[in-house]
């Protein structure tokens, strides 16, 4: 069984499949830069300061519903048909007053509608995950989206600076049939021999570089190592 950490999907697994395999198959981690404070901070104080509170009441342009818990993990089932499983953590869950779940994935960034696309195999992973658990109780989601935050003006009062971190909502339509789909194709994946390097993929390019610069003048090929 293969572990899908959703977080992977808008990004690693499009820019690059080799790492993307690499990573789930090998443990092979792609460096990766250390996300600035700044953001996390900016981040945790905003999920924080939503707990509790019903969205409706924050901006109108929110969906109706309280927010009752934040990063939360969750693990699922394996997905049929397939030898793979979601594990990760989500941001928020809102109860609606329908007994209904919406799931929030919280976004600090400049609020465009091809989000939507971006992030519809992320979010709708979590989903899977929190209608299909793997031991707790199932929750059922009737709403997914984006809320995204960026900032827009700033002021300066009493020797602080108040910046305006509107919200934006993002709706994302639920497609239980598409995710099964794309969950299919990441088995397909990861099931077959590992896929050929992506010509645009810098990590793939460093791998070259570093045995070049290392081995080159040693007369050793890509392929050989100088022992």
């Amino acid at each position: 069984m293969y572990k899908l950490s959703p977080s992977d999907f808008a990004y690693l697994y499009e820019e690059c499949k080799l790492c993307y395999c690499l990573k789930v198959k090998e443990g092979i981690y792609q460096p990766s830069m250390p996300m600035p404070g700044v953001f996390a901070a900016i981040n945790t104080r905003l999920q924080g300061d939503l707990l509790g509170k019903n969205l409706k009441n924050i901006s109108a342009a929110l969906p109706d519903g309280e927010v009752v818990k934040q990063e939360g993990w969750v693990e699922s089932i394996p997905v049929p048909e397939t030898s793979v499983y979601i594990k990760g953590k989500y941001d928020l869950l809102v109860k609606n007053s329908d007994g209904t779940h919406t799931l929030i994935d919280l976004k600090i960034s400049q609020p465009a509608v091809d989000k939507i696309e971006k992030y519809k195999t992320q979010i709708g992973a979590y989903k899977f995950a929190l209608e299909n658990p793997a031991s707790s109780e199932p929750i059922k989601i009737s709403k997914v989206g984006l809320l995204i935050f960026y900032p827009d003006t700033v002021k300066f009062q009493k020797g602080i600076a108040k910046i305006d971190f509107p919200p934006k909502w993002l709706e994302i339509p639920c497609d239980d049939t598409g995710f099964l789909r794309f969950a299919k194709e990441v088995d397909a994946l990861l099931s077959g021999p590992l896929p050929a390097e992506c010509e645009d993929c810098k990590w793939c390019k460093y791998r070259h570089v570093g045995e070049q610069l290392t081995y080159g003048s040693k007369g050793s090929s890509n392929n050989e190592l100088p022992f």
